[in-house]
């Protein structure tokens, strides 16, 4: 480039310096004459004026030379600098990379720092609160024990006095003219608490576990009010499962029966229960607390199947009949079932031709046990397609007495028609034989959860012959015809549950009812209507209040005339919980509970009566953790 620019300029010199000599003037060419001496001194002078010219011209040429060299000097100094520049540069930016790699290094150096801190503080507290708090399970030999429980304070009032706790016998309503529907009652009780303990081990390809819960709502022989309260400890719930990860569980021994609503699926511990501080939950609800042996598969956490074989009995309500069956009898003691009895009835009869006098004693048992031919069979398939939870279930069950066709043989068997026929003339226990019958029932419960799971709305019904014993309401399995065979009473059950769930507060509304229909006979030999429910049945004395017996002043007067078999049971009830304090040091919580049932019983002779009670409960209860 230097080259160049020096050729140009030469090339540009020279050129002026052609145009200046071709540009003198040249003399025309004359004809020859006498070079004087002027004419040599003009010539020298003109050589002169022209050597000098070139002179100018070459310092000319050497200045610019010299401006040339001095300008590459420039130059080369100027691409120097700019190289040693660039050079400072890249050295700086390379710098302030380092820097900058330096500083995030930094930066990671001080989050990891910070980060390795706060979980070494974390840890360090974690230590402590182990140290100073105890585990919510115990670990011991490769099983996990998860105690639980809480522990209550309680209160119950009614309008009308039941003589009863926390648990509330529906179906003892008493009727109008009764002495206790004159009196209310008050009631403290702590019997509610409850203890309880999960046992969980892992195996590789299952889960066993097992629970144990109790409370102290049973009475014992000796168990009173007087001053030291008394009352015995019960077996609530106590069984074992293996539950597979294929989805197969076997479950065994005293649990919830495959009837009671789930919130998940068929597990255990995840039943549906309302929300009432009533023992007895509400009319309506369906449930049974009972032996059982449960099969169930679940289908990916959306279908469930399950069947068990549960505990069967058979509870029963019947009148005037003659005494030609055997559905049971009270426990044997010795059997560790309970033998106790009601008081006992005395009848005297006067033979009149001899003189003699004969008594006969009536004695009820308390608990009276079943002879049970079978176990009721429980199936369930269950729903929970993703909004909300399905269940369909039935029963299976088994009903059995013995009857005694010559109970009421007599002289007069010839013409009743008694199947004895007219030989037998006094009673006998001659040509008894066994009989059974089968009852069940088909059930549905639906469950929605809104707003975000804080409101839950739910659907229960259930309905079959002989299935009383499985609503709260504790309504009646079967009767007996006249003839001593069993008759199945058709029964109905139904409730409907609304739920508010808040960070404190929990709000409970429940409308439940039950119902049994008639059951009754005509028996020929004793001219009398009998069974469940007759239109026949005299109830005028419903309305007329009686005397208290034996003068002890505990014993109410019963009402005479007053058969009043319940039609319905209907219960609405309302209430809350709050939650004082929920963490990790366990749950506090208290709330009251409203509720207004009202009995209806069969008309009958004298009318149709009804028998009412306005419930107020209270609770304060403190949970484990």
């Amino acid at each position: 480039m230097k080259s160049a620019w020096k050729l140009c300029v030469i090339l540009f010199l020279a050129t002026g310096l052609v145009a200046q000599t071709a540009s003198a003037p040249t003399a025309p060419k004359k004809k020859a004459a006498t070079i004087t001496a002027a004419d040599v001194e003009e010539l020298k002078a003109a050589i002169a004026a022209q050597q000098a010219a070139l002179a100018q011209q070459q310092r000319q040429i050497q200045e610019l030379r010299d401006e040339l060299r001095r300008r590459d000097q420039a130059v080369q100094q100027a691409q120097t600098a700019a190289s040693d520049a660039a050079g400072k540069a890249d050295a700086a930016q390379a710098q302030a990379s380092q820097q900058q790699q330096t500083v995030a290094d930094l930066r990671s150096d001080v989050v990891d720092l910070k980060n390795t801190m706060t979980n070494t503080v974390v840890t360090l507290q974690e230590t402590q609160k182990n140290t100073s708090e105890p585990p919510t399970a115990i670990h011991v030999k490769g099983i996990t024990i998860t105690p639980g429980g809480f522990l209550a304070a309680e209160t119950a009032w009614r309008s009308r006095a039941l003589a009863a706790d926390v648990n509330t016998p529906f179906n003892n309503l008493t009727m109008p003219a009764a002495s206790q529907s004159a009196i209310t009652e008050f009631y403290g009780s702590g019997r509610q608490s409850r203890v309880s303990m999960l046992v969980e081990g892992r195996l590789k390809s299952a889960k066993l576990s097992g629970y144990v819960e109790s409370d102290f709502l049973s009475a014992a022989a000796s168990s009173n009010n007087n001053q030291s309260n008394s009352y015995s400890l019960r077996q609530r719930q106590a069984w074992g499962q293996a539950a597979f990860d294929n989805g197969w569980s076997f479950t065994g021994g005293q649990m919830w029966s495959l009837v009671t609503e789930t919130k998940h699926g068929v597990d255990n511990r995840s039943e549906a229960l309302p929300m009432t501080i009533d023992a007895a939950y509400n009319v309506g609800f369906s449930w049974a607390r009972q032996y059982g042996v449960r099969l169930a598969k679940n289908f990916n956490n959306q279908v469930w199947l399950a069947v068990s074989l549960e505990n069967a009995q058979a509870t029963l309500s019947t009148h005037n009949n003659a005494d030609n069956f055997l559905v049971g009898s009270a426990g044997a003691g010795g059997g560790l079932y309970n033998p106790t009895v009601t008081a006992c009835s005395s009848t005297s009869t006067v033979n009149p031709t001899t003189g003699a006098v004969s008594t006969a004693t009536t004695c009820t048992p308390t608990y009276p046990y079943a002879f049970n031919p079978s176990p009721d069979i429980v199936a369930k398939l269950v729903f929970e397609p993703g909004f909300g939870h399905y269940e369909i279930f039935g029963v299976l069950s088994r009903f059995r007495d013995r009857i005694f066709p010559c109970a009421e043989a007599s002289a007069n068997s010839a013409t009743t028609g008694l199947p004895c026929g007219a030989t037998i003339v006094a009673p006998t226990a001659a040509q008894a034989y066994d009989a059974s019958k089968t009852g069940g029932g088909f059930g549905a419960n639906a469950r929605w959860s809104f707003a975000n799971k804080h409101l839950d709305f739910g659907l229960h019904g259930f309905g079959g012959n002989g299935i009383g014993r499985y609503g709260s309401g504790g309504l009646a399995d079967a009767s007996v015809h006249a003839n001593g065979a069993l008759d199945l009473v058709r029964n109905y059950q139904g409730l409907a549950t609304l739920e508010w769930h808040g960070p404190k507060l929990d709000i409970y509304m429940n409308l439940g009812a039950e119902y049994n229909r008639r059951a009754y006979d005509f028996d020929p030999i004793s001219g009398k209507y009998v069974g469940y429910g007759s239109p026949k049945f005299n109830n005028a004395g419903c309305y007329s209040e009686t005397l208290p017996q034996n003068g002890a002043g505990f014993l109410p007067g019963s009402l005479a005339n007053c058969t009043a078999d319940t039609r319905a049971l209907t219960e609405g009830t309302l209430g809350f919980w709050y939650r004082v304090y929920n963490g990790t040091k366990g749950r506090v919580q208290w709330g009251p509970q409203f509720s207004y049932v009202n009995r209806q019983a069969w008309s009958g002779a004298g009318g149709e009566p009804h028998g009412l009670d306005t419930m107020i409960f209270t609770s304060f209860r403190y949970y484990l953790p």
